[in-house]
């Protein structure tokens, strides 16, 4: 390493002490959250004010929304995760509804929206100088690029992940040398009535497509159910461990793919240890920045595009809701809505919403005469082709608001069928047989 590149490394204290009075600070999110240099932050921002933290979804146990440093340090969730949720709630953070694709178009707006430091987690440099940016390149390539100062940890065990996702050491101000493990995520085992989902979601998958996938017990069981498909691609925001076995297994080939055959695309990953050897230095695994992964125009330029997302209710117009109950705030749009829109127009696409057909043990519906007063819309129903529950897939591409009730009843937990039909034919003028 050169003189120049030894001067930059410093303390986590001493890195963050370059974080002032009213910054915005990026920090990079997921598993990759850099934890040295968040907790360092937090002491930091104890003897300034007005520090803001940009984030999405982050995975950490440094606790940084506490009640002590209102005016110091306050979140700027882009979406929301369970360590901020109850903060934004109580008005502590805030809560910036946004695409996913859209997060790096604002990054660059700098007039509206400029970053002052980003915290980034990287990879040790290459003998070129280049790191990765690990299982964590989609927004944090942009946030690093537009960003004033860049402060990274360099993990000796932060895998390297290939495609469009290093940033050169000359680039990084300020350097902290770390060295423990990345953050894990477990796969989830999925209860009956999730596996019953997943069956359906399975039926709708033809030979030769390209996944979008999240992570949870769905998508989980999902990966689980392919075993007997040929030639799937991946083309997502992020994957898990699920899809390791699929490719060992020559289910996952992407020799169908329409785009960027032979690989797997992708902006981050959401898993294990075992996830992040399986992505180091492997040619298979191209990841690149949200703004080309997430543009609804790139996904639809995979052939027979399968998207498949949750959803906390719908109703029976078709009207998704995901982020929010009623008025509280609960996660975000995500890749929700770009996967949504690309895999529709994609030729042979398969846009899915799935969901459970109740909450709280069965003492609520999910399909519901309309959303709860408060909620957010994340796909509109012009948007929606295919809902699956437990009870079934019904298709509301081309339909008219009269069957799609019909349709959505059909799927909904029959106990609320008579509830549902009663409202439908009062709204719609829907007979349900």
């Amino acid at each position: 390493m050169s003189k120049d590149r030894k001067a930059k490394i410093v303390s986590p204290e001493e890195a963050v002490s370059h974080v002032q009075t009213g910054d915005r600070v990026f920090m990079t999110g997921n598993c990759s959250v850099p934890q040295k240099l968040l907790a360092a932050l937090v002491e930091r921002t104890k003897t300034i004010s007005d520090v803001e933290l940009v984030q999405l979804l982050a995975i950490s146990d440094v606790d940084y929304v506490s009640p002590e440093l209102i005016g110091h340090l306050r979140v700027n969730a882009m979406f929301i995760s369970g360590n901020v949720r109850d903060a934004v709630n109580d008005g502590r953070g805030d809560f910036t509804p946004i695409l996913l694709s859209d997060v790096p178009r604002l990054f660059r707006r700098r007039e509206q929206f400029p970053i002052n430091v980003a915290l980034v987690h990287l990879s040790p440099p290459d003998m070129h100088g280049y790191c990765s940016f690990g299982v964590e390149v989609g927004l944090t390539k942009t946030g690093a690029e537009v960003a004033d100062l860049v402060i990274a940890e360099v993990n000796a065990q932060m895998p390297r992940a290939l495609g469009d996702s290093v940033i050169h050491i000359d680039d990084v101000d300020y350097i902290v040398e770390v060295d423990y493990p990345v953050p894990e995520v477990q796969m989830t085992d999925a209860n009956p009535l999730q596996q019953e989902i997943a069956k359906h979601i399975v039926d709708l998958i033809p030979d030769g497509a390209t996944l979008q996938t999240g992570i949870g017990a769905v998508p989980d069981a999902v990966l689980r159910l392919l075993h007997n498909h040929r030639d799937l691609g991946v083309h997502t925001e992020l994957f898990s461990d699920g899809v390791i076995d699929l490719v060992e297994r020559g289910v996952i080939n992407c020799r169908a793919k329409t785009l960027h055959p032979g690989k797997i695309v992708a902006g981050f990953v959401l898993g294990t240890q075992y996830l992040y050897n399986f992505i180091n230095d492997n040619p298979l695994c191209e990841f690149h920045p949200t703004e080309y992964v997430n543009n609804p125009y790139i996904i639809s330029q995979n052939a027979k595009m399968v998207a498949i997302n949750s959803a906390l209710e719908v109703d029976l117009t078709g009207q998704v809701c995901a982020d929010s109950i009623g008025h509280r705030f609960y996660s975000g749009v995500g890749g929700q809505l770009d996967f949504i829109r690309g895999a529709g127009r994609s030729e042979g696409g398969v846009p899915i919403i799935a969901l459970p057909s109740t909450a709280r043990d069965d003492t609520v519906s999910r399909i519901v005469p309309e959303l709860k007063p408060g909620a957010g819309v994340t796909t509109g129903r012009n948007d929606v082709h295919w809902v699956v529950t437990e009870f079934g897939a019904a298709n509301l591409f081309g339909v008219t608001v009269r069957e799609r009730a019909r349709r959505l009843i059909q799927i909904a937990h029959p106990k609320f069928r008579e509830e549902l039909a009663r409202v439908a034919y009062e709204r719609y003028h829907v007979n349900v047989g």
